[in-house]
């Protein structure tokens, strides 16, 4: 979920999303899935959180979630990481 700040006592800013097409590795979309499944949320809701604490550079995920994580990787059988 995305939340905007209010300034001032300003009233909250109007979120305006829109459909685009990404291409995404097949395991890591289906990770993707499957977690925004267990924390009952959208698929872009999930995108959007992971993206918003990646720019305020804070990590979107605490250990519960990251063991959710790795058990989705295997379940899948997602061997990717980070590197390059």
């Amino acid at each position: 979920m995305v939340h905007s700040k209010q300034r001032g006592g300003h009233a909250p800013r109007e979120i305006e999303r829109v459909q685009t097409g990404v291409r995404m590795e097949k395991r890591i979309l289906k990770v993707l899935k499957a977690l925004a499944e267990l924390h009952d949320l959208s698929l872009g809701d999930l995108l959007e959180g992971i993206v918003l604490h990646a720019f305020e550079g804070k990590a979107p995920f605490g250990a519960k979630t990251l063991g959710q994580v790795a058990e989705l990787k295997r379940i899948y059988g997602l061997d990717l990481d980070g590197r390059r």
